[in-house]
């Protein structure tokens, strides 16, 4: 094992057996190196490592800090990572949202409320009956953010996101080039939150498979 790997992995041990806690505060370098038997510059290494991915928060003149843990902040580089796909795993990340965000939506049927639900409406309302590909788009974004949000499951929620990237490259292609994508959307769209509105987790689950998969399927036949 590299000496790198060698640091991380005890400072992960301390985070994981609980020596150290969210928001604690790390010891002097020179006293954590000397108790892990590390060397100095493999332990600054291993700090920066691991700030990189959020465990751990440098502050200039403060000292290292156990970050919050939160879910949302640590699968932050997930995103990071996923940006660097290739075109033709595309359809693979179109696959794992096709597991993921069904089971978000139905997750949301029952715990979403009124004033979310009509916030969605609100937001279909202002894209009107022909938005521009790119607007259409966007708002897809923030509409299925808004309903994963809605199922009180924040690492669903951080997952999802973060395998937002790769696929909406994939959902403007097809808006621009397939001829009723763009109605196509807006009436699954409704769809979906005529589910959620009569609070019906098996519709919504699977207009939310609809929508994903009809996307998947012009990929597929694209490609």
């Amino acid at each position: 094992m590299a000496v790198t790997d060698e640091a991380i992995e005890k400072i992960k041990g301390m985070i994981v057996s609980g020596a150290l806690r969210p928001g604690d505060r790390l010891p002097k370098e020179s006293e954590l190196a000397a108790g892990l038997g590390l060397s100095r510059n493999s332990l600054r290494e291993a700090v920066r490592a691991l700030s990189l991915i959020r465990i751990l928060d440098v502050r200039q003149g403060d000292g290292t800090y156990v970050t919050s843990l939160d879910p949302q902040l640590l699968l932050e580089a997930l995103s990071f990572v996923v940006d660097f796909h290739r075109d033709d795993t595309v359809l693979e990340f179109l696959a794992v949202r096709r597991i993921l965000e069904p089971a978000a939506t139905a997750m949301a049927a029952v715990r979403i409320s009124e004033q979310q639900l009509d916030a969605l409406t609100a937001q279909l309302d202002r894209l009107g009956e022909s938005p521009s590909v790119e607007d259409l788009v966007a708002c897809d974004l923030e509409f299925h953010r808004g309903i994963v949000h809605s199922s009180g499951n924040s690492v669903l929620c951080s997952l999802l996101d973060g395998l937002s990237g790769p696929t909406t490259r994939a959902r403007v292609w097809r808006g621009l080039t397939q001829e009723d994508a763009v109605a196509r959307t807006l009436r699954e769209h409704r769809a979906i939150l005529a589910a959620l509105r009569d609070r019906d987790a098996e519709a919504a689950r699977s207009w939310a498979t609809v929508h994903i998969a009809s996307v998947e399927q012009w990929l597929r036949s694209s490609l």
